[in-house]
């Protein structure tokens, strides 16, 4: 009998997938790489059985997104019995236009005889250029209404199942009403010196797309002055023509965010980034800015452009940390609480983070990162050994360590309180140490990338969606959602 293991095919391996243009005499490729992921096409294994020599040559057309899948192999198996090789169109027709799946040489040529190509423009409208390293960059915003963004996102989101893990694809056939609240933006290289009359001056280095989360404020209080419950509530319907979403108060939620291998590194994600970023602040519908279920190179970015914003802004330099607590306060004697409340001004802080736009949990994570750094490196370092004093402490700066301790582990708390009722005091202080100490150790890891940062001229810490390689983050605790929303019971990170 065959040996089966051989027909086996490593699917990451055999799929390459390339972007291309016009070239003098024929199609030139301008970058190449293989996927991350292949498993929600060829299964959890990432294997194809039934090919020996096995290559999946998946191209695009650099400006317009155009798609072409080659198939080719030494040898193929034949069935005996239920055992069959993969059918591998009925597999990717799944994931692609039907149009990738024209004759390789008719793609070619419809890339190289191109005269559309040059008068190509990114559909919508252009947000923000920028120069990076010599080389000039667009970044180009449009509507999922628009014809021209759905089929650029229709013919490229195979890559977000590709390289973003649990990346799912857009489904484009939703009503008009559902689509407009989703936004495209595009960033793409402007090229120059073209080596042919075909060829367009845009390819493409990566796309993120938004949605609108529609926002439905509970009713004020009845003991609200009447002005008040008016602002809220008291507005009219046309009654002629429909209400379009665009206009309601909503969230903006980020949801796909891919730089292409080729150029990742070179601060594209922290442009796109920003740039959606102020879009949304420029929004008058737009209360606050959210991320659908980042990954942890994504936390990196955000909150690198976060963090620097909220410097340039001055919105960090308004805020501080009140160590002066009366010391009786702060005893360890049974029944006496520390008033937190006191710490900081949290009117102050709510104002400052709907000003920003920005979810409760991420704020709060950016104000305990900016706190830790006005402390001295060696009392941060210190872990618990100059906090035996509490609030007593002489030291201003031993005082601002346990105080800042000390509000990091009541958010922990509140967010986590159903698990942690579950278990004994001691166990649950510990818990609650052991997350606070890791928490403070990732704040650290960020400032200290920021600073690195500053001194390499920009590049990005992490301009991509590949989750990165670093010490292992314990998973202890429920989280929720940004916006609120209750997560399931489960085990969830510090972030």
């Amino acid at each position: 009998m065959t040996d089966l293991e051989e027909w086996s095919t490593n699917a990451n391996q055999a799929l390459t997938i390339s972007f291309i243009q016009a070239g003098q005499t024929s199609v030139q490729t301008l970058s190449t790489f293989h996927p991350r992921f292949t498993y929600p096409i060829f299964g959890e294994e990432e294997r194809i059985f039934g090919y020996q020599g096995l290559k999946i040559n998946l191209r695009f057309a650099a400006h317009d997104l155009l798609p072409n899948i080659q198939i080719s192999y030494d040898k193929r198996f034949k069935t005996v019995g239920e055992t069959k090789a993969t059918d591998l169109l009925e597999k990717l027709k799944e994931w692609t236009p039907e149009i990738s799946f024209q004759k390789a040489t008719t793609f070619d040529s419809s890339i190289q005889n191109d005269s559309s190509a040059p008068k190509f423009q990114p559909p919508g409208e252009l947000v923000q250029s920028y120069t990076t390293r010599g080389r000039q960059f667009e970044i180009w915003r449009g509507e999922l209404t628009d014809i021209a963004v759905q089929r650029l996102i229709e013919r490229i989101q195979i890559l977000i199942s590709l390289f973003i893990e649990g990346g799912t694809p857009l489904p484009l056939d939703d009503q008009d009403w559902s689509l407009a609240r989703w936004t495209g933006f595009f960033v793409y290289e402007k090229l120059s010196n073209l080596p042919s009359p075909n060829i367009s001056s845009y390819s493409l280095v990566g796309y993120s797309t938004s949605y609108r989360f529609i926002i439905y404020h509970a009713l004020p209080p009845a003991e609200e002055p009447a002005e008040n419950r008016a602002a809220i509530h008291d507005f009219e319907l046309s009654s002629l023509k429909p209400v379009s979403p665009t206009y309601l108060p909503a969230r903006a939620r980020i949801s796909q965010f891919l730089i292409l291998p080729s150029h990742q590194g070179h601060s594209h994600g922290t442009h796109l980034f920003n740039a959606m970023t102020s879009t949304f602040l420029n929004s008058s519908s737009c209360v606050e800015i959210t991320v659908e279920d980042p990954n942890e190179a994504f936390d990196d970015l955000r909150d690198y452009c976060d963090y620097s914003r909220l410097l340039a802004n001055g919105t960090l330099s308004q805020i501080s940390l009140n160590n002066n607590i009366p010391s009786n306060l702060t005893s360890k004697r049974i029944g006496v609480k520390v008033p937190t409340s006191q710490l900081l001004d949290k009117p102050l802080l709510e104002a400052l983070r709907k000003k920003n736009k920005l979810a409760p949990r991420q704020f709060d994570r950016l104000v305990e990162m900016h706190l830790l750094s006005k402390l001295p490196l060696h009392t941060r370092q210190s872990g618990t050994a100059r906090i035996t004093q509490r609030g007593r402490s002489t030291n201003e700066n031993d005082r601002a360590w346990y105080y800042w301790r000390l509000l990091v582990k009541q958010r922990i708390y509140k967010k986590n309180r159903d698990v942690l009722a579950q278990l004994d005091r001691i166990e649950r202080i510990e818990k609650v140490e052991e997350q606070v100490g890791e928490l403070a150790g990732d704040y650290e890891r960020l400032l200290r990338a920021m600073e690195g940062r500053k001194s390499s001229n920009g590049e990005s810490i992490s301009d991509n969606n590949e989750r990165k390689e670093r010490g292992k983050r314990k998973v202890v605790l429920e989280d929720e959602e940004e916006d609120g929303t209750p997560e399931p019971k489960k085990l969830k990170d510090n972030k």
